[in-house]
């Protein structure tokens, strides 16, 4: 299968996934270009899960459309070759040693690279001969992240990887996770409910919220096209023009709004205050969760295109 260097790592048009009635993705729309670590954050049954199975070709879409590195997932085993996925549980096999899981995935992908899995082994200090079931969380994380990249792929999906792992486990996958998106030269996405873990590591963001994309875009974009005005209560009861309302907040003292634009920030009777990841995420999230949301998403979705 010959490959398209210049499609883009994911690319859906109206893509749409409904069981029975219930919607888990509605018409998202993304563009996303190769050599990114993307960060996919929502909150349960935001759709997260859904998009990595219709990514990996585990699922197929009820409407619309999705390619990963230029091909429709799963079309045949040259593309799923392409793709690396790592479950939630980070899934091992407890009766299967460390050697047997290196073998195992030799005999399944012609691109597996023996040497790169073998030096990871070494380096992690994982004796071949232990069962995976009696290693550590951290170890069977390790493990499965191992297996994952030494098939070599251009696309790495993980779904919360670390997210049972304890702090000091956790620093240690996603250093890795890391290290090898660099020597693969390949692009990642990471769900994941952990915001921190998300902001260290990635530089794409897509926010699922309502079974649609409310936001997506390169994170230093983001963060600098979207800011916080505050007033003394009543102040904002006239916004600038050019600016999109995301989030507003009163009390009794102040008045308070996220807006988004791409022009310079306005001058006025306001203080503007830059905004961190999780405030910009969480911002969405709570428009996503308003009854009016329905529209606020479709525009966001066609925001991400």
């Amino acid at each position: 299968m010959q490959r398209n260097d210049s499609s883009p790592a994911l690319r859906a048009d109206g893509l749409t996934k409904r069981y029975g009635r219930r919607p888990a993705l509605t018409d998202c729309h993304l563009d996303i270009p190769r050599g990114r670590i993307i960060g996919l954050v929502g909150p349960n049954g935001a759709g997260k899960s859904t998009l990595l199975q219709l990514a990996c070709g585990l699922i197929t879409p009820t409407a619309g459309s999705l390619e990963v590195l230029g091909s429709r997932p799963g079309t045949n085993a040259a593309q799923l070759a392409r793709v690396a996925f790592v479950a939630q549980d980070t899934p091992v096999y407890a009766e299967l040693t460390v050697a047997d899981h290196l073998r195992m995935g030799a005999g399944l992908n012609p691109c597996w690279d023996t040497g790169l899995a073998n030096r990871r082994i070494g380096q992690l200090g994982l004796d071949p001969r232990q069962k995976a079931g009696r290693l550590s969380g951290g170890q069977r994380a390790q493990l499965a992240l191992t297996v994952a990249v030494a098939k070599r792929p251009e696309l790495l999906i993980f779904d919360e990887p670390a997210a049972a792992l304890d702090p000091l486990a956790r620093d240690g996958f996603l250093h890795n996770l890391m290290a090898f998106v660099a020597e693969l030269g390949a692009s990642a996405v990471l769900s994941s409910h952990l915001l921190a873990d998300v902001e260290r590591v990635c530089d794409y963001l897509i926010v699922l919220g309502g079974s649609r994309v409310q936001i997506a875009g390169e994170v230093r974009d983001l963060l600098a096209s979207h800011y916080r005005l505050v007033t003394p209560r009543g102040g904002l009861d006239r916004l600038p023009t050019g600016v999109e309302v995301v989030r507003a907040e009163r009390n009794e003292r102040r008045d308070s709004v996220v807006v988004r634009s791409d022009g310079p920030r306005p001058a006025g009777p306001w203080s503007v205050e830059s905004l961190q990841l999780e405030e910009l995420v969480l911002s969405y999230l709570s428009r996503a969760a308003e009854p009016s949301a329905a529209n606020a998403g479709t525009m966001a979705g066609e925001a991400a295109r």
